[in-house]
């Protein structure tokens, strides 16, 4: 695991951490627009990056790791992150989803309180007969997923179809992508709105969970 990239104030009730996506590092611009949005509501957030992303920082092209490969590396990156107050788990695409899969026995060890994902990989983009769902039915960690109407790896229309734990909250973003930007030419709105919406939904329901 990397350093770790830290944001918003040391002394807040409610700590975030995110791993990246699949394809984009730790400092991204989706990730860091998204962590600054955070921060701005309050929330400390703290940015990772497994360990095939930071090789590639030392030149090292490695393809990106399967979820469940990279399992042990969220649970170092908990275990590494000493933090007052109330811990949540999540990430951007792939780290939300790896997220998803060592939540339910942190939360049951009072590691986690929680689990947030932006853009979550319902399924490859084009095959929805491949959903990444199965675990989801039965999740028991309270769970928000920030969600783009228009998202090729999981529409609202898809969505809906889906059996989902009672756990989880799915906030949509109105014509968002899998960055959840909408197209303002459509909506009338920005991505940095977009990115305002989610950061006040992510601190409002953080808020109302136990701990801290």
């Amino acid at each position: 695991m990397t350093d770790l990239l830290i944001d918003g104030p040391e002394a807040a009730a409610t700590t975030v951490l995110l791993a990246h996506g699949a394809g984009a590092a730790m400092d991204s611009p989706a990730m860091t627009a998204a962590a600054r949005a955070l921060a701005g509501e309050g929330l400390r957030v703290a940015r990772f990056e497994f360990g095939y992303m930071a090789a590639r920082r030392e030149g090292v092209r490695r393809p990106p790791s399967r979820a469940e490969t990279v399992m042990p590396e969220y649970r170092a990156a908990v275990a590494a992150l000493a933090v007052p107050g109330r811990l949540v788990i999540g990430g951007k695409s792939m780290g939300g989803r790896v997220a998803s899969m060592v939540a339910d026995g942190l939360h049951a060890e009072g590691w986690v309180a929680g689990l947030v994902c932006l853009g979550y990989p319902f399924h490859p983009p084009g095959r929805p007969e491949r959903p990444r769902t199965g675990h989801l039915a039965a999740l028991a960690t309270p769970a928000l997923i920030v969600q783009g109407t228009r998202d090729p790896f999981g529409s609202r229309a898809e969505v809906d179809g889906y059996r989902l734990s009672p756990a989880i909250r799915v906030l949509w973003l109105e014509d968002g992508d899998h960055d959840l930007r909408p197209r303002k030419a459509v909506t009338g709105l920005t991505a940095a709105e977009h990115m305002a919406a989610m950061a006040r939904a992510v601190a409002d329901w953080a808020g109302r969970l136990p701990g801290g």
